[in-house]
């Protein structure tokens, strides 16, 4: 929790206290199903939630943006942005159903009204999205292509296009290449001085 303090001295109380919630909440669902590497989960905040929380040093969401968290497992990064972003509607979806009842469990415990979250795959989802969100669920190409009918065109109220926003790491010059002018990838070690996020990236692809 320091270094969600750290980071984002501007929390209020009650999005510190939802944080701490997801402390306790994760830890003990990892000790019924693998939602984080056991060898991790002493890790929690530094490797997963701070990970998440990267994309909002990179765009801050208008109040009602519409975002799809793609292959959230247990909710990353989906609930710890939406615990960020209170006044945004976050969709988090997996096909692994186990996995769905954690993010679940740890959005309605924590208080999050912001939060619905889906058992499907991303190619059975109808609704259209401001934003879709990935934690290296998949190859930017194929997220890509999948988020292309997901996007909402007619709505735009961000400082970036709507489009694709992902968590990556290592050399992604191969995965990027094809979307050179619509693609940025931001080192996250420009926000974060943790050796962890050395290579640690978030891409952004407007669609």
């Amino acid at each position: 929790m320091e270094l969600i303090r750290k980071y984002f001295p501007e929390l209020t109380d009650i999005q510190l206290s939802q944080f701490e919630q997801t402390g306790a909440l994760y830890t003990d669902w990892n000790s019924k199903i693998n939602v984080i590497s056991r060898k991790d989960i002493d890790n929690l905040y530094g490797h997963h939630v701070l990970h998440s929380l990267a994309i909002a040093k990179v765009i801050r969401f208008s109040p009602g943006t519409n975002i799809v968290d793609i292959g959230t497992g247990g909710g990353f990064p989906g609930i710890p942005l939406a615990i960020m972003f209170p006044e945004c509607r976050f969709t988090l979806i997996d096909s692994i159903g186990k996995k769905v009842r954690v993010a679940q469990d740890v959005a309605l415990r924590t208080g999050l009204k912001n939060v619905v979250c889906r058992h499907e795959r991303a190619e059975d989802e109808k609704e259209r999205f401001e934003f879709i969100l990935s934690r290296g669920v998949m190859p930017l190409p194929d997220l890509c292509s999948l988020a292309g009918r997901l996007i909402d065109r007619k709505v735009q109220r961000n400082a970036y296009p709507n489009g694709v926003i992902c968590l990556k790491g290592g050399d992604l010059n191969a995965e990027t290449a094809r979307f050179r002018k619509v693609t940025e990838t931001i080192s996250i070690d420009k926000f974060f001085s943790e050796e962890y996020y050395k290579d640690k990236k978030v891409v952004y692809v407007q669609i």
